[in-house]
């Protein structure tokens, strides 16, 4: 384990620092946009604008890390649902998944911190809250469950499908921009669009705020793995 840390340790720091980025925006336009005493929010009153413009940063974060260099090399899975997938599939060694999950909690926690730092109650204060995943007003935790476990499905499916056709692989990590912003407009209202255990623990974790959290660990691993197992499935079948 030792020498695997020493050797991969640069694609841990990549793991850490692509949801740390990904925290930091979400942070930014989630509590500069819905907290009443900002400017942004004044200047766009509308809340469904709002959480247009929310889905379109996080969005093009994830477009960003994607494709950053310093992100892209590990594979910038930033999510440990993903990174448990391609341990299923082999393409990833025990030790590296371990390490990966360690360091995608490790940099979004880290990186929450560091914004409350800077932003201070609008962040923490109500309705932004650390901008914790939790279900969406009066919506019930099942819904909320089935929801991230929907999404999650069809992220994985997208991605692993995408990943094996010559034609359409180049386009993944855009595809998968594209789906993280139809999911913060469709799916953030509904379960809070989580999706990644280490999204959601980097803000539940500082908040100390774990509302219906086992929908955010559990689901997007059934969804993800549950889409693993059928590409598994049907590609075994196709040869």
């Amino acid at each position: 384990m030792k020498d695997t840390f020493i050797k991969h340790y640069k694609l841990y720091l990549m793991e850490a620092l692509g949801l740390g980025i990904f925290m930091v925006s979400a942070c930014l336009f989630t509590a500069m946009l819905e907290h009443q005493a900002t400017s942004w929010h004044a200047a766009v009153p509308d809340a469904y604008t709002r959480l247009i413009i929310i889905a379109a940063a996080m969005g093009l974060t994830a477009l960003f890390i994607f494709y950053s260099p310093v992100t892209a090399p590990s594979g910038a899975h930033i999510n440990p649902a993903v990174t448990l997938v391609y341990l299923r599939l082999g393409t990833i060694s025990k030790t590296d998944a371990f390490f990966y999950i360690v360091f995608q909690l490790t940099g979004g926690v880290v990186a929450v911190y560091i914004m409350v730092l800077l932003m201070g109650n609008v962040l923490t204060a109500p309705p932004v809250n650390y901008v914790v995943t939790v279900p969406g007003k009066n919506v019930p935790l099942l819904k909320a469950a089935f929801c991230e476990v929907f999404i999650s499905f069809i992220m994985i499916t997208m991605v692993l499908n995408t990943s094996a056709n010559d034609k359409f692989k180049k386009y993944t990590r855009v595809f998968a921009a594209i789906l993280v912003f139809i999911n913060v407009v469709i799916a953030g209202p509904i379960s809070g669009f989580g999706m990644n255990p280490a999204r959601s623990f980097a803000s539940a974790f500082p908040a100390h705020h774990f509302t219906a959290f086992w929908i955010y660990i559990f689901c997007p691993l059934a969804g993800m793995l549950g889409a693993c197992e059928v590409f598994i499935t049907t590609r075994n079948k196709s040869h």
